[in-house]
């Protein structure tokens, strides 16, 4: 059995891998238990000097990085040091605020006693990442955790190995200790049997619902912690005193790039009816002037979607959505390089799309938005809020306290005013609802990486 990489490009295995056998999976869970204990006690400052050789290991890779991307999961090679410039953002912040969250933490003042609080690292955390967004999903947790003093292994998706590999690399490259992060590939059964291992003490896990909840499953079993990311539907409002170039500028950025596959890309669009015929009219035209094609094109701006599979279920969705009352606003045919039976496919906005339609009511990993006008802040906050998922939501107004107040009321793990689809590292990434549980990001991330231990020192003389 081998694990193949069908490029989206044009369709060709373009890696291929063995998944690790029984001995190999129990020889590197050995060699993190082994690792693990020394890694702890090295202070945080010489954890962060390895971080930053990490760093600079994996700018100097920025092409390959990008020419990686887009073969192996469609990303327009154009966009690659996006994401190299992010996974290095997260990773310099995250390593920059170990020091402050890995703080003891003073329980006060109380005579004849010294009490605090310290977060010991949990051991050896298993990453199972996804192939959308593969380096900036990843250092999420692979950096945090290893700041926090635990061992890594890294499991990523079939569709891309090599980005794990690269991780890989750039690690050795830096001097991290052998041991500390390893690469596995893997089998589907072989994943949850890794997690049912009593070697594994936490899992970050990024990939679909039914995914998320098989995971639970299994580490419910050995009571061990979970972080859950598990996409979304997301969705946007664009107030009567929004700027409306800007929305529409930003809510299209949001909606297509990546061809559509975020999980936290813009998909229900909502927006107040004085300002819904232009911002459709705008909407539609600045859509039009996507290129679609090769990502291997400097002048590609839209990647095929990952798979001929993946192209085919968005097409089913897309026309659900039209059956059940949506209007299209753009015609295949205007992007000659969609065709059925190939990954690439042309972007999609739906007009008045129904609350009940798949549209607004699934998650599409593929270029694909809807657009529905509301009449109040009332109208727009209960269709935002009714969904099973709750990953990002975002509104477009001049008003910042009714911003402010419009969030409270939306159930999401983040609230954007006018900007979407992006992570701050100082920020705590979370989602609610089926868009998961736990957190990576800020200083509230390393929690979910560490345990609390309570010392409660009696002075005696």
């Amino acid at each position: 059995m081998t694990l193949k990489t069908l490029s989206p490009v044009d369709g060709r295995v373009y890696a291929e891998r063995t998944p690790a056998s029984a001995a190999e999976i129990d020889a590197a869970l050995q060699r993190s238990r082994a690792a693990q204990p020394a890694w702890r006690s090295r202070p945080i400052a010489e954890r962060a000097a390895l971080m930053e050789r990490f760093c600079l290991e994996f700018e100097k890779r920025g092409t390959e990085i990008a020419t990686g991307l887009a073969w192996q999961m469609g990303r327009p090679i154009r966009y690659g040091p996006n994401e190299v410039r992010g996974t290095l953002e997260r990773a310099r912040h995250m390593t920059a605020a170990a020091a402050d969250a890995l703080a003891d933490l003073d329980a006060g003042p109380k005579p004849g006693f010294r009490r605090f609080i310290r977060r010991e690292p949990l051991g050896v955390v298993f990453t199972v990442a996804a192939w959308n967004y593969p380096y900036l999903i990843a250092v999420n947790s692979v950096v945090p955790a290893l700041m926090a003093g635990n061992a890594v292994l890294l499991k990523h998706s079939a569709q891309t190995p090599l980005c794990a590999e690269v991780f890989a690399a750039c690690f050795a490259a830096a001097g991290l200790p052998a041991g500390l992060f390893q690469v596995l590939h893997l089998s589907h059964e072989d994943t949850e049997r890794v997690i049912r291992d009593p070697r594994i003490d936490f899992v970050a896990f990024t990939g679909s619902v039914a995914g998320g909840h098989a995971v639970q499953r299994i580490a419910a079993e050995r009571f061990i912690g979970v972080g859950l990311e598990l996409g979304g539907c997301d969705p946007v409002y664009v107030r009567h005193d929004a700027n409306l170039g800007h929305a529409i500028e930003n809510i299209v950025d949001g909606a297509y790039f990546n061809s559509g596959q975020s999980c936290c890309g813009l998909q229900r669009i909502y927006v107040h009816e004085s300002l819904y015929e232009p911002f459709v009219r705008g909407a539609v035209e600045l859509i039009r002037q996507y290129r679609l094609g090769d990502p291997l094109d400097p002048e590609t701006t839209l990647g095929p979607v990952v798979r001929t599979a993946a192209a085919d279920a968005v097409r089913a969705q897309t026309r659900a959505a039209v059956a059940a009352g949506a209007r299209p606003a753009i015609e295949e045919r205007e992007f000659a390089r969609s065709k059925a039976g190939t990954p690439y496919l042309a972007p999609q906005l739906l007009l008045d799309a129904p609350p009940a339609s798949a549209v607004m009511r699934e998650e599409i990993f593929g270029p694909v938005a809807g657009v529905m006008r509301v009449r109040s802040d009332a109208e727009a906050v209960n269709h935002m809020n009714d969904s099973a998922f709750g990953l990002t939501a975002a509104v477009w107004t001049s008003d910042a306290a009714a911003a402010e107040r419009l969030g409270a009321q939306v159930h999401t793990g983040t609230f954007f005013m006018n900007r979407c689809d992006y992570l701050d590292p100082a920020l705590a990434w979370v989602g609610v609802k089926d868009s998961g549980r736990g957190c990576t990001l800020s200083v509230v991330g390393y929690e979910h990486l560490t345990r609390p231990k309570s010392f409660h020192l009696r002075v005696t003389t």
